[in-house]
């Protein structure tokens, strides 16, 4: 089984789901899950895990994120984009550049967004697509979200090309809903692709059918992202004698169990990346002064 995550560029027409049932036919195992959903219309970085790294699924959803969006002024639909029902048309004016980008950078910072009713949120126990395909519409509560940057690459108006660095939990759709609103003639995202979510960025990606070929000619590892990788920043640190068994049972260390992996010794108390004598990374442990002590945060190591 493969242990690790893949950067996936997920194409037009796939939803996240799809792209994790074809990568199980491909890689022939079915541990697998992916990292936050793209519409299916969308493409760009879907970082997928697989085999123990879907513990990390949770972590790595967390991220921040990059998008390069298309927005389609004068029309709004049910959807916030394209793809949906027009609700309204509108004429679009001559605007000048800088009335645009005073409008776009004034979602930069804290913005208070109102999920969309297509969006895949529950609200008691039904997803809101669910109930929009079904003609209901109920109110929803605005969520707090960052918008770090926003920036114009080009303006052919009805449509303007933007880039956009935000915090997890941002709907663009909705972005460019609310951006044709606050313009007064109305809009709606026509395309986007997602640059970069954390870590990963495009360039590095791989198509399904890219990851297919790799695998049939036996060098897909070299693409796949071993899980510890993904604490880079935290100490690797050894933990020998009885605080092996400890550790592999997630159970607390103290710091005379603990030897620096590559004869780097932590600096003060932090998190730290715990592998056993034969060099298997087993868990991330982070210190707790009122206990004095090293507690678990994410168990990897699995018993056979």
């Amino acid at each position: 089984m493969i242990h690790g995550i893949l950067n996936v560029r997920k194409e037009k027409g796939y939803t996240s789901h799809d792209v994790v049932a074809k990568l199980r036919g491909i890689v022939g195992q079915r541990k697998i899950g992916h990292t936050g959903t793209l519409d299916p219309d969308a493409e760009g970085v879907l970082p997928v895990c697989l085999g123990r790294a879907t513990k990390l699924c949770d972590m790595l959803t967390d991220k921040d994120k990059t998008y390069e969006a298309v927005l389609l002024l004068g029309r709004a639909t049910d959807t916030q984009d394209i793809t949906g029902t027009v609700l309204e048309s509108r004429e679009v004016p001559e605007f000048k550049p800088e009335e645009i980008s005073d409008v776009l950078q004034s979602f930069v910072g804290e913005y208070a967004q109102v999920p969309p009713m297509y969006s895949a949120i529950k609200v008691n126990g039904r997803k809101l697509y669910e109930l929009a395909r079904e003609g209901k519409e109920i109110e929803r509560k605005a969520r707090s979200v960052q918008i770090y940057e926003i920036r114009i690459k080009k303006t052919e108006l009805p449509r303007i090309w933007m880039e956009v660095r935000c915090s997890k939990g941002t709907y663009i759709r909705t972005l460019c809903h609310d951006i044709g609103q606050r313009l007064g003639c109305m809009g709606c995202m026509e395309d986007l692709l997602r640059t970069r979510t954390g870590r990963f960025c495009l360039e590095d990606s791989l198509t399904l059918e890219e990851i297919r070929r790799k695998k049939e000619d036996g060098s897909l590892m070299e693409d796949v992202i071993p899980i510890d990788e993904m604490f880079a920043g935290y100490p690797r640190m050894q933990v020998r004698g009885r605080g092996e068994a400890l550790a592999k049972n997630g159970n607390p260390l103290s710091l005379d169990m603990l030897f620096p992996y590559d004869g780097k010794q932590a600096k003060g108390r932090q998190s730290i990346r715990v592998y056993d004598k034969e060099g298997l990374f087993i868990a991330v442990y982070k210190w707790q002064e009122q206990k004095e002590s090293y507690q678990v945060v994410k168990m990897f190591y699995e018993k056979l």
